[in-house]
């Protein structure tokens, strides 16, 4: 009879199966794990400063010129007004379940409270790529406007020490470029950490003040670049496809727009501070919504004055803000100015980035899917110190040896997969839990959250064949370390 019980856990009741316990949903908890342990200490306000921060970066500064040189052409303001569309469908979704389950863990408790813990994982080690390679690919575009600049100062690094030493080729494979480490890269990922190690309140002001320089710098890039528009660049508007899928044309529209999805990452961000919002319920959605909506504003303004201002093939660089302005004289005097301001606004996104990530962290080791020293936070700070500690070293290695361009697709993939399962749990959760009070509601959220999912996989078909492989490695990367720990330790079982 006891070892009847020991085998079963009770007598009589025979063990789920392992499927079954994979699919298990977490228990929504009025007081959520980590309570009490973070400052409370972030208003509305601070809150779309963080969403504007981490969403306002190398998309306005960077892939709005490799997308129209390479995919869209003039028509880059199509490609982001259907990612913003995608990403508004989400933003209401997560806005619906942050008012409703303030958790720092973002989509991964979302995930959990609906879906199951297998695909709670899954969402949780994509949101990886969302936050922590985010942060690398920023600062891979922050290291070469800084070398920009000091190209400007006659200043000249040695290029083994500010490039990749990996990069893509024609045909999207992985090759040597013969440079060591991109230096630059490196010291600003740990320059960030080493700010959000010592509190959240210096680093949110210290985000604002950045939020309103690098604004300030776009707007008055598109006021300055107006008189320069010459609008023979924008046709023809959306240029014939050359006969591969993605280079230009329609599909070319659509694949611009599932790349310059990363753009929109940010707003999200604010849901991860939910611990530390004064007042979650009523903060996080005008957070969450006001940061998308201000900087599809911005989005669009800044890709028609560029596409205008340059001829979109010449947009192909790391740096095309530089570009545009390099090419008409009578702004040069305008060049170093905007180029410290890009410099401070993409810190911003590398700062924000790195902000998220380590909640989510928390929340999957207070789970027990993660080792719980991952959920510490220090007893002065008032931090997730070892957490914030090893996402900066794990983004600082990405960020030393990886070049943009295959970071920015692998970064969208994660984020559409985890847009598209927010969009799906909200309508779950009405059946599942409809009389639960919920300060914000999704507006129609039958059409809403089918549309949202809808539209952030069907993204995912645009995006390359060696992506989705990447993916797919990640992935089994991830379930590995899930089914050798997360799946033993989970406290859900417990």
């Amino acid at each position: 009879m006891s070892e009847a019980i020991n085998k079963s856990g009770a007598a009589g009741v025979a063990r789920p199966s392992v499927l079954r316990q994979m699919c298990a949903v977490r228990p929504i908890d009025p007081a959520p794990a980590g309570k009490g342990r973070l400052k409370q200490v972030l208003s509305a306000r601070a809150l779309i400063a963080i969403g504007l921060g981490a969403t306002i970066g190398s998309g306005i500064f960077v892939l709005t010129g490799t997308v129209a040189a390479n995919h869209s052409g003039p028509a880059i303001t199509l490609s982001l007004l259907v990612a913003a569309f995608g990403g508004g469908l989400a933003a209401l979704c997560y806005s619906e379940f942050a008012a409703f389950l303030p958790v720092p863990g973002s989509a991964y408790s979302y995930t959990y409270a609906t879906l199951g813990e297998a695909l709670a994982w899954f969402i949780g080690w994509n949101l990886l790529l969302e936050y922590a390679i985010s942060a690398s690919a920023v600062a891979v575009s922050w290291s070469a406007y800084v070398v920009s600049l000091l190209h400007d100062a006659h200043i000249h690094p040695p290029a083994q020490f500010i490039n990749a030493p990996l990069g893509l080729d024609a045909h999207d494979h992985v090759m040597q470029t013969g440079a060591i480490i991109n230096v630059p890269a490196v010291l600003i990922v740990a320059a960030m950490t080493a700010l959000l190690y010592v509190g959240v309140r210096g680093s949110t002001t210290a985000n604002s003040l950045m939020v309103a320089l690098k604004v300030g710098i776009i707007v008055i890039i598109c006021i300055a670049g107006l008189s320069y528009v010459d609008v023979a660049n924008w046709h023809p508007y959306v240029p014939p496809n050359t006969g591969v899928r993605g280079h230009f044309g329609w599909s070319g529209v659509m694949q611009g727009a599932a790349i310059i999805f990363f753009s929109y990452v940010g707003f999200d961000t604010a849901s991860t501070t939910a611990l530390e919002a004064r007042n979650p319920q009523r903060d996080l959605p005008i957070g969450i919504i006001g940061a998308l909506l201000i900087s599809a504003v911005l989005y669009v303004a800044m890709s028609s004055v560029l596409t205008g201002m340059v001829p979109y093939p010449k947009l192909d660089s790391d740096a095309p803000v530089a570009v545009a302005l390099d090419m008409h004289p009578q702004l040069s005097w305008l060049s170093p100015l905007l180029k410290i301001g890009v410099i401070a606004g993409m810190t911003s996104v590398i700062l924000t980035s790195l902000l998220g990530q380590p909640r989510i962290l928390l929340s999957m080791a207070d789970d027990g899917l993660l080792p719980p020293f991952m959920s510490r936070c220090h007893p002065r700070f008032k931090t997730p110190h070892v957490s914030t500690v090893i996402t900066g070293l794990f983004a600082a290695l990405i960020a030393a040896v990886f070049p943009l361009d295959l970071l920015t697709d692998l970064i969208s993939m994660g984020i559409l997969l985890a847009f598209a399962v927010v969009c799906a749990g909200v309508l779950v959760l009405r059946y599942t839990r409809p009389d639960e009070p919920r300060p914000f509601r999704v507006p129609w959220a039958p059409v809403t959250c089918v549309l949202g999912t809808v539209v952030c996989l069907g993204m995912t078909y645009f995006l390359s064949g060696a992506t989705w492989m990447r993916l797919v490695i990640w992935t089994a990367l991830g379930m590995s370390i899930y089914a050798f720990y997360g799946f033993r330790h989970s406290r859900l079982r417990q």
